[in-house]
């Protein structure tokens, strides 16, 4: 059994949400250009001209991408021979995300009732989702999710027999409807099994997985290809001004779900998808 304190714990998250919002990860980076190579449109290259600017600079002098510093999503992988001493893990990640936010100098964007509203004033709670897995090391990821994107999301409880059309159409459908609004080109997260909560879950998950690495099961590593294939198609384009690139991934994420049901669920992300992982 290893022990680990929780103090390690908020150390790490407060770092990660100041490097999450900083510094995009590579794999989004070079989406990102392989479509600038691609296009051909004067306003599409320039706004992506423009996206390629704005990150290089946020990297140079280690500033926010985006004025939208996020909620703060906390992944969670913790080794079944783990044992976390010294305070409650739960405190311990919003005293990171306190923290963080305020020396990384962040916009604090979460309030204290969904209807009420009422700023929380540093960004806290953070949206925890924990795993056993086997083994003794905490593998912690941070993605700060904006919510032009977020509201762009949707689920549906499909019954079997719309079939993959139906998922098809569905994407299609989320993403014509999302429009200019989760400020194109886009990560598609697609989450299909489960349970209403669980395919939600799965669809956010799928956003936090590199855009270089495909389903490992090839029935979805070509439905992949081919939905982002008709997703950029639509022509939205960057920032909505038309262009052939509306989506610069699309990750599918799925698990088992009951005879009765095919729960799919959309996570739309907008081309600032941040997210950085550590293990401790």
């Amino acid at each position: 059994m290893r022990e680990i304190e929780v103090s390690k714990i908020t150390d790490v998250v407060e770092k990660l949400c100041i490097d999450a919002n900083n510094h995009l990860p590579g794999d989004v980076k070079c989406a990102i250009e392989n479509c600038r190579a691609c296009e051909d449109g004067e306003i599409a290259c320039g706004i992506l001209d423009n996206i390629i600017e704005n990150y290089n600079i946020a990297d140079r002098e280690n500033v926010p991408i985006c004025q939208d510093t996020g909620m703060a999503c906390v992944f969670l992988e913790i080794g079944q021979d783990v044992h976390i001493v010294g305070g409650d893990l739960t405190d311990a990640i919003n005293e990171g995300v306190r923290r963080g936010y305020d020396k990384g100098y962040l916009r604090k964007s979460v309030v204290k009732d969904p209807v009420r509203r009422g700023n929380t004033g540093d960004n806290t709670p953070a949206m925890i989702y924990t795993e056993i897995v086997p083994g003794e090391n905490i593998k912690i990821t941070l993605g700060p999710k904006g919510f032009g994107s977020e509201n762009m999301s949707a689920v549906r409880m499909f019954k079997p027999s719309a079939g993959l059309q139906g998922i098809k159409d569905f994407i299609i459908e989320t993403v014509e409807a999302a429009g200019p609004n989760p400020c194109p080109p886009i990560v598609i997260g697609v989450g299909i099994g489960g349970t209403f909560d669980k395919a939600a879950l799965l669809a956010k998950k799928a956003i936090m997985r590199p855009l270089d690495v495909r389903n490992p099961d090839p029935y979805y590593a070509d439905l992949e290809k081919e939905m982002l294939e008709k997703v950029n198609e639509l022509g939205i384009g960057p920032q909505g001004f038309g262009g052939k690139t509306t989506a610069i991934g699309l990750n599918i994420e799925t698990l088992p779900t009951h005879i009765a049901g095919m729960p799919c669920a959309i996570n739309i992300n907008c081309h600032v998808t941040r997210h950085k992982t550590e293990v401790l």
